[in-house]
This record gives structure tokens, C-alpha cells and sequence, in this order.
């Protein structure tokens, strides 16, 4: 258990950095563009599809810190009334519901990719669309791993309570 929280403090460690940056690299983009187009009547040509690209990114590194925080979004409206003892049980088959979904999607997300190198798709000038869209299979695998995490912590802590000591 102490080893899959220290890789997830890791990982968390490296989201939190990453988010940060392009979170800066979007705010001074944004500002740039407006000071831009109205003092000088211009703007940086792939400026909006970088800020367009960079909201993808953002959105999921946030949706896995929030996931591996256990912020995001769930319906616990059954676990509210449910007895204490059940609650981690239900956590941790909702957590390995919610990955199964995730990996769903990650294997989607990898055709879509594999379907922009195929046509040879580009962001702007000769930047493949890939680039910028690779986040979406890396995200969908961040979520994966984190709702195992909190699965497995989950099914850990249930087994604690369940088992008189």
C-alpha cells in the first residue's frame, strides 16, 4: 500500500508541475494575443489553436489530481445511506467500474490517434494533429491508473474495518 501511495504522490507531483506550467503558458498566451490584436492590430497566428489545445491538456491533468484526490465528479447519493461497513466496498467497486470505463476509453482514444497519424492530419503548418491531441490517450491512462489506486486503497481500508483486530 505505501508503495502505490508514494507512486500516486509522485504522479500527483508531476500533474500539479505540469498543470502549472501550461496554466502560466495559457495565461501569458491569452494576454499576449489580447495586447496584440488591440495595440498592434495583430496576433499570433496559432495562438487560439495553442490556448484551444492547451484547455484539452489542462482539462485532463485537473480531472487526474482530482480523481487521485477523490474530487471528482460522483453520485453518492446510495452511499449516504448505506451501512458504514458497505461503503468501502461500494467505493471500491465504483472506483474498478469508473477504470474499466476509463480503459474503455483509452483504447479509443488510441484509434483516434492512430487514425490522425494515418491521415497525416496537421495542427497548424506541418505540426501533426497527434501532437496535441496524445493527451487524451495519456489522460484516459492517468485516470485509469488513478481509479485503480482508489480502488485498491479503497478495498484496503474496507478490509481493515471488516476485520476485528
Amino acid at each position: 500500500m505505501k508503495i502505490l501511495k508514494s507512486v500516486d504522490s509522485f504522479l500527483n507531483k508531476i500533474e500539479g508541475a505540469l498543470l502549472v506550467f501550461l496554466l502560466l503558458v495559457m495565461l501569458f498566451m491569452a494576454f499576449g494575443q489580447v495586447v496584440l490584436r488591440n495595440f498592434f492590430s495583430g496576433g499570433i497566428v496559432w495562438g487560439d489553436i495553442l490556448l484551444r489545445h492547451l484547455v484539452l491538456w489542462i482539462g485532463f491533468l485537473g480531472a487526474a489530481l482530482a480523481t487521485s484526490s477523490e474530487r471528482h465528479l460522483n453520485i453518492d447519493i446510495l452511499t449516504r445511506y448505506l451501512p458504514e461497513r458497505l461503503k468501502g466496498a461500494v467505493a471500491t467497486l465504483s472506483n474498478i467500474f469508473a477504470a474499466a470505463i476509463c480503459c474503455l476509453l483509452l483504447c479509443a482514444s488510441l484509434t483516434f490517434i492512430e487514425f490522425e497519424i494515418s491521415n497525416n492530419n496537421t495542427v497548424f503548418e506541418e505540426i501533426p494533429s497527434w501532437y496535441a491531441q496524445i493527451i487524451i490517450p495519456v489522460g484516459f491512462g492517468l485516470l485509469t491508473f488513478h481509479f485503480i489506486i482508489r480502488a485498491v486503497l479503497d478495498a484496503g481500508k474496507a478490509l481493515k474495518k471488516e476485520v476485528p483486530v
